[in-house]
């Protein structure tokens, strides 16, 4: 991404206080056009889209943390997909009915941020793929 604003685990005031112009402030224009505005990145060109790394991802919006690396699998779609949540309150699931289809929209549970949504297709013990947009999310490698 070109400009980064924002590195995770970055410590934030309390989510629901933020304005839309302190929103603008602190995310890049790409974070703030899916995080803020439900946008999507096109597939096969986010940053974890590939990436094997280990860690756990957070919400690039709040720094809440939403995924693990070991729920990480690849679905061929062109977005980073995991077939959990890496807690039960970490994400919340609203139902989406934009782009002439209903979807399963995945929102960050501690700053609404739009993260992706979620399919009944994936591997795992509930068959869920939770696809997600890599500017929604910053990786922290498990050795930091």
């Amino acid at each position: 991404m070109a400009d980064e604003k924002h590195s995770s685990g970055a410590e934030f005031e309390a989510c629901g206080a933020r304005s839309d112009s302190q929103w603008r402030q602190e995310l890049t224009r790409e974070q703030y056009e899916v995080l803020r505005d439900r946008g999507t990145e096109r597939p096969f060109t986010g940053k974890y889209n590939d990436c094997k790394d280990e860690g756990v991802y957070r919400c690039a919006g709040c720094g809440n943390e939403l995924f693990s690396s070991r729920t990480k699998f690849d679905s061929g779609t062109g977005w980073p997909s995991f077939f959990q949540p890496l807690s039960s309150d970490a994400v919340r699931e609203e139902p989406d009915a934009s782009a002439g289809m209903t979807r399963t929209e995945v929102v960050c549970a501690k700053c609404d941020g739009h993260l992706g949504h979620v399919f009944d297709d994936g591997p795992g013990p509930a068959g869920r793929r939770y696809c997600m947009n890599s500017v929604s999310l910053d990786l922290q490698p498990d050795d930091e």
